[in-house]
């Protein structure tokens, strides 16, 4: 009589049943419980890289099943939803032994806990342990010099050697790497991290898995994501300390004492992350509870350094812990989308010493990603020094710093508005500004603001002006006169609406613009002049014309030239501040007696 064999799903995941049929070790029947079936599918819908190896190792029994070298069946029901949730405590486990109990078959396991419960109840068991090498297959791809392996389908197996910044990529062999070998190095990694406690699956789909293996961060990709499976294997080259950069001892002073926001950032594999672990060590040795944000965990720190990946696939979860434990300083690697931006921020303003690695070809765009994420005069408070890693080495470092003053270049105290300084560490020079102008923020080099880079900000308040003028009236014409003023040139039927009711409309446009704004008719006024009277109330010159005017739009002249617009008031006033510049040319038309009012 032929024997019987029920596989659970360690079995099927291992590939063990097709390997002992190859073998003739297994010549019968195969039962397959409904429920291993369901468990695997259940892993592969959710992406599961275990899943699609056990249905793969169905697909071979049920080959084997042609050639006539065993017998298949499908036997039993599929799981409760109830049983499903309780997967993880044994329940499908105990399915799949009542299959194998009820049908007088041999169990074929490589769980040892389901090995021993059948052995228990007087079960025939073939208990296969996986067997694991010492050592990862992948690590013959490495010496000490190498960063990077890059195993690809079809194409040589490459490596990138050398020192960050300075790497080179080589071809390890001229043998094409077959689908059968990759497969065969992937399910090695994937068993070691089944039973080691120091690898970790960050992200797990069938298409795209992330392991990080100790020190090797390993990117595993399948198609349909990629055009061919491929696996890319990261690790550092070498680890300093803070003492190796050779700090100055001003700098060292600012990390222990002022610097509390921190972006680390640097193209990529030029050791932005090899610094962030020197940095994390010396906060360490400070006496400082030290925590990190990372996802993959990939930094090589001490065990005093906790690493924390996302929450529940999220990171904003994993913030809400830290604030609970506590830290002094928490790295946050790598700072990259805009939700990392703004919870940098958030952990940044509740008190969190931060420490951020941001990738950048230059210094200044760290700061300029976090423009528009965060408010910009929040910025400095979020990050106060920037230190820049090229080639392994601090390039640049900045320090930020908010004030309110006119940006260089401009010369009138009416521009004046909050500035964030970016300021060399080492010289002290202030190499950037960062200020709102209109709805835009600028960015300006102060080494490089010219007469020309001064003409280019005229050409930007033009643009600023005639886009809002232009939401009040379609044709309009703007002359800026530098330093600070912008005469605005509306047909007349407009003018009213550009000025507004007691001028608070062009008010809030010079508010906004930080501009002294004129508004003209754009051709000659054929109105007649009206009589007035001239009064002074505190602050301001009030002309005062016939109550009939109330409410209508007048014009006023100084030595013949247009000056200004405005609409009468309610008590037949039109008021004028005197230090304004209107204030000041009308307050000399009048003592030459050469003012008008037309109407």
């Amino acid at each position: 009589m032929q024997k019987k064999y029920v596989p659970d799903t360690s079995a099927l995941i291992n590939s063990v049943v097709s390997k002992m049929i190859d073998e003739g070790k297994i010549k019968g029947t195969i039962i397959i419980p409904r429920f291993v079936i369901s468990e695997l599918e259940n892993q592969a819908n959710r992406g599961r890289e275990i899943g699609f190896l056990g249905l793969e190792e169905i697909k071979r029994i049920k080959e084997h099943e042609k050639k006539g070298s065993v017998k298949v069946v499908i036997t039993g029901r599929v799981p409760t939803m109830e049983e499903i949730q309780l997967a993880k405590s044994g329940r499908i486990d105990f399915l799949i032994r009542e299959v194998a109990y009820e049908n007088k078959a041999v169990l074929i396991t490589s769980d040892m806990v389901q090995a021993k419960v059948a052995e228990a109840l007087g079960m025939e068991v073939m208990f296969f342990e996986k067997k694991i090498s010492k050592e990862p297959l992948f690590l013959k791809f490495f010496d000490e010099h190498t960063a990077s392996v890059h195993l690809k389908e079809g194409t040589t197996p490459k490596a990138k050697k050398g020192l960050p910044g300075r790497m080179k990529l080589i071809e390890l062999s001229d043998k094409i790497m077959e689908r059968e070998e990759l497969e065969e190095i992937i399910n090695d990694i994937l068993d070691i991290t089944r039973i080691d406690d120091k690898s970790y699956v960050e992200i797990n789909r069938y298409e795209a898995m992330v392991i990080q293996h100790r020190e090797y961060r390993i990117a595993i990709a399948r198609p349909p994501f990629s055009d061919a499976l491929e696996v890319t294997i990261v690790r550092p080259v070498f680890k300093l300390s803070l003492e190796d950069y050779k700090l100055h001892d001003k700098l060292i002073e600012r990390l222990r004492e002022k610097a509390e926001g921190i972006i680390i950032a640097g193209p990529p594999g030029h050791g932005k992350t090899t610094f962030a672990q020197a940095l994390a060590e010396f906060y360490l040795k400070q006496g400082k509870v030290v925590k990190t944000m990372e996802h993959p965990r990939d930094l090589q720190v001490p065990a005093d350094i906790t690493q924390y990946a996302p929450l529940q696939d999220n990171m904003e979860n994993t913030a809400d812990i830290l604030l609970l434990v506590r830290p002094d300083y928490t790295i946050y690697d790598e700072v990259r989308k805009t939700k990392d931006f703004r919870l940098f921020a958030d952990l940044r303003m509740a008190g969190v010493g931060m420490i951020g690695v941001v990738h950048a070809s230059k210094a200044i765009e760290a700061v300029q990603r976090f423009m528009g994420r965060v408010e910009l005069g929040l910025i400095p408070q979020i990050v106060d020094t920037v230190i820049f890693i090229k080639s392994g080495a601090i390039a640049k470092i900045y320090t930020l710093n908010l004030t309110v003053r006119t940006p260089t270049g401009m010369t009138e105290s009416d521009l004046a508005r909050p500035i964030v300084e970016v300021r060399d560490f080492e010289t002290e020079q202030l190499e950037y500004e960062i200020y709102t102008y209109g709805e835009q923020t600028v960015v300006m080099e102060v080494a490089k603001v010219k007469k020309e880079e001064i003409s280019a900000i005229e050409k930007l308040a033009e643009e600023a002006v005639m886009k809002e003028v232009k939401k009040l009236a379609k044709d309009a014409e703007v002359l800026i006169i530098p330093p600070n003023k912008a005469i605005v040139k509306v047909d007349e039927s407009d003018i009213a609406t550009v000025i507004g009711k007691k001028g608070k409309t062009v008010q809030k446009l010079e508010d906004k613009l930080g501009l002294r704004i004129e508004v003209e008719p754009k051709t000659p006024t054929l109105k007649k002049n009206v009589e007035f009277k001239v009064m002074e109330k505190g602050a301001y010159i009030v002309l005062v014309l016939d109550k009939e005017l109330v409410g209508k739009n007048v014009d006023v002249y100084v030595n013949g030239e247009y000056l200004f617009s405005a609409t009468v008031g309610k008590k037949g006033m039109v008021k004028v501040k005197k230090p304004s510049d209107h204030g000041k040319q009308l307050l000399r038309g009048l003592a030459r007696e050469a003012v008008e009012v037309r109407v």
